[in-house]
């Protein structure tokens, strides 16, 4: 567990040391800090309105940006120690491969997920010092849906990072993956299949698989319990899981998906030729 936590402090420190964790940290907060300027919070659109407005706004850009932010930002994690020979100067030392693994994603875990925290806890306080309603339960499951997010893509740029040797292969490949998961949100998917005459079921089965969708539809539940923006397909998602077994489903799921990718990763980096 001490070696764990110091590769954790480590990587957090390597973190500090690059540019990619100032740009990252200054894309969300500097968002946040747009919306107060240009008085989003202040505007009513559906029905929403302070805080729940800007939240709304926030969730459309952290889908988008949040994934590939640290799918290319992570993805070089153990693919670049072992080009640049540091992954074989930590293993002379007496640090297991277990510790030297999952300390790496603990320390990318704090670097990719609390810039984003935080830059939601600077609308929280932005909200308080205007003296809104903050809704404070929103806020918690937010938070929830944004680490759940956080940890699948986190665990994803794990496995290519340990999977593919190449860092060049790993960014190239972790730009496709993010491509088909947007191209899949809804209209390729939707298109295709009803193209092709498939079942609405499968279809939506299909969608509700793909983690940015179930982060987006969970969020959505936050501030639409009846999910009217999404059309119709909110009746058989209501009617199958219903809205609070939809919010867990959306929590629980990226993080399942994480562990298991993450794993994946860690079998096949304990295996592999590691130098």
């Amino acid at each position: 567990m001490k070696n764990l936590l110091l590769i954790a402090y480590l990587d957090v420190k390597e973190s500090l040391r690059s540019k990619w964790f100032y740009v990252y940290s200054l894309v969300f907060g500097g968002l946040m800090a747009l919306f107060f300027i240009t008085g989003v919070s202040d505007s009513v659109v559906m029905g929403f309105t302070g805080l729940s407005r800007m939240l709304l706004i926030f969730i459309q850009v952290t889908i988008i940006i949040l994934p590939i932010f640290i799918l290319i930002t992570t993805v070089k994690s153990i693919s670049g120690d072992r080009e640049s020979n540091v992954l074989e100067y930590m293993l002379s030392f007496p640090v297991s491969l277990r510790d030297y693994y999952w300390g790496k994603m603990l320390g990318r875990f704090a670097t990719v997920f609390l810039p984003v925290f935080l830059a939601l806890m600077l609308g929280v306080v932005f909200g308080m010092l205007k003296g809104g309603a903050l809704p404070w339960k929103m806020i918690f499951l937010y938070s929830a849906l944004l680490f759940s997010l956080s940890f699948v893509f986190l665990g994803l740029a794990f496995l290519l990072s340990t999977v593919l040797k190449s860092t060049d292969i790993a960014l190239g490949a972790s730009f496709v993956i993010w491509i088909v998961l947007l191209a899949f949100i809804d209209i390729a998917l939707m298109g295709l299949m009803l193209q092709n005459r498939v079942s609405d079921e499968a279809i939506i089965t299909l969608a509700m698989l793909n983690p940015i969708e179930v982060f987006r539809i969970g969020a959505i539940s936050l501030f639409d319990p009846e999910l009217t923006v999404i059309g119709p397909v909110a009746y058989y998602l209501l009617d199958t899981l219903g809205s609070t077994l939809l919010i867990a489903y959306a929590f629980v799921y990226p993080i399942v998906i994480g562990l298991l990718l993450s794993y994946m990763g860690y079998i096949a980096f304990r295996k592999k030729d590691l130098l």
